[in-house]
């Protein structure tokens, strides 16, 4: 069943400035002067923190179907349905070569842990494509590692506003 270009292509109906809030470097604090008192951080207000809570539970389930993919040999289809700031940087061969080899080291999947979401902007010049990325990673344990591995499934939001699987990889805990 091909189902990845749909499920991937999560609209969320965030707006790019609630992730931007969470995202964008803070401004340097201006000098001290004796007696002053560092400006507050602004808080987020309930209505973006809901939709942030909604935006993690959308894209956690999200990269659960990515990550199920992987289980079943079918990085291809991860391929398929990515960015295509990710389908510039690898060839499909060589992304589904690449994440079938490093999982099928690991073995059978055990089990997924509780997810954790980071949100980070890249700005033009950075290692990585210019853009707004999720990536949302798994404590994961596998039939031929004694301890779990970190998994991790990023997101890129494209410029029509829509995530896409940007990249998978899964890594030893240090």
């Amino acid at each position: 069943m091909r189902r990845l270009p749909v499920l991937l292509m999560l609209s969320l109906g965030l707006s790019t400035s609630a992730v931007l809030a969470q995202t964008a470097p803070a401004a340097a604090p201006p000098a001290a002067t004796p007696g002053a008192r560092a400006p507050a951080t602004p808080a987020i207000a309930p209505a973006q923190q809901a939709q942030l809570a909604k935006q993690d539970a959308d894209m956690t389930r999200a990269a659960q179907q990515v990550a199920q993919l992987v289980d079943a040999q079918q990085a291809g289809q991860v391929w398929d349905g990515a960015s295509a700031v990710a389908r510039k940087a690898v060839t499909r061969e060589a992304f589904a070569n690449s994440v079938n080899g490093d999982r099928s080291k690991l073995g059978a999947l055990v089990s997924r842990g509780k997810p954790s979401i980071t949100r980070v902007q890249y700005p033009a010049g950075a290692a990585v494509p210019e853009g707004i990325y999720l990536n949302v990673s798994f404590p994961t344990r596998f039939a031929n590692n004694a301890q779990p591995v970190r998994e991790l499934v990023s997101f890129r939001l494209d410029e029509d506003k829509v995530w896409r699987a940007s990249g998978y990889s899964v890594r030893a805990a240090n």
